[in-house]
């Protein structure tokens, strides 16, 4: 009798089973017979990666289909829409097309439609040294510094920082940077992002049309770097200045007023005095 419960429980329990499992093996076929539409649009992307001043042909681009409920405002739909205009920024591939890479219709390719509205490009010749052994690069920041001497001798030479923080936009004929290799580009002049203001700095000649006013700036350079060395008074080092400019410019040598004691308000001007007002 216990072993004919036992084979019944057992049969029961096969059958219970084997049924579980057909009912889930039938759902799952129909499940994956199953297929969920949702609605697109076309939207043109980059059929490879494209650089800052390209100009788009039909061979650039293709159209895919795109969620529609997740197209990128300004996507655009057909590919006579991006043909013929210029980049402003990269692409890589597969990426959307927006309005904002893209230059207008009538600017053309190349670099000037990378140039921002108000902003110039100024090109500067440089070597394997200037240009940091040719790692200079679109999109990096340098300093223009220049190197001169007043009076053409070695000793008198002297550098000013002309502009600070500036973009590089191209180097040599390039204008984008190789962001997959990193490797260094030998060049002989990059192009400078700048506006009006900077460009006029970094054209100036930075040379007076008269060589005497040169030869003056050398000689009061020398004269603040000796009198800073030698921890100087300012007082006296103003003083010998004004002897040298009379001295360059033939004026006769004035005696210098006394210091004023640090703390004394004797001689100083006041807000009441006549001359003020």
């Amino acid at each position: 009798m216990a072993r004919i419960r036992v084979f019944i429980v057992l049969v029961l329990a096969v059958t219970a089973g084997g049924g579980l499992a057909l009912g889930t093996y039938n759902y799952m076929q129909k499940a994956q017979g199953r297929t969920v539409t949702m609605p697109t649009r076309p939207v043109v992307v980059a059929a490879a990666n494209l650089e800052i001043g390209a100009d788009i042909t039909k061979e650039d681009v293709k159209t895919i289909d795109w969620p529609a409920n997740a197209v990128p405002a300004g996507a655009f739909g057909t590919i006579d829409e991006v043909t013929g205009r210029g980049l402003i920024a990269s692409v890589i591939q597969n990426e959307p097309i927006l309005p904002m890479k893209l230059a207008s219709k009538e600017a053309g390719a190349g670099l000037p439609p990378a140039i921002p509205p108000g902003l110039r490009a100024l090109s500067v010749r440089v070597n394997e040294v200037i240009g940091v052994a040719g790692y200079v690069l679109p999109g990096t920041r340098v300093d223009v510094v220049t190197t001169l001497s007043p009076t053409d001798k070695k000793q008198d030479t002297t550098s000013k920082v002309i502009l600070t923080n500036v973009q590089v936009l191209a180097a040599g004929t390039k204008i984008e940077r190789d962001s997959q290799s990193g490797k260094p580009v030998q060049v002989n002049v990059v192009t400078l992002l700048v506006n009006p203001y900077e460009a006029e700095r970094l054209s100036y000649p930075w040379r007076s049309a008269d060589p005497a006013a040169d030869r003056l700036q050398g000689r009061l350079s020398a004269l603040v770097q000796q009198t800073a060395a030698a921890q100087e008074a300012t007082g006296l080092t103003f003083a010998r200045i004004r002897a040298a400019v009379r001295e360059a410019t033939g004026e006769p040598n004035v005696p210098e007023p006394e210091a004023i004691p640090t703390g004394s308000t004797e001689g100083r001007p006041r807000l009441t005095e006549p001359w003020f007002c």
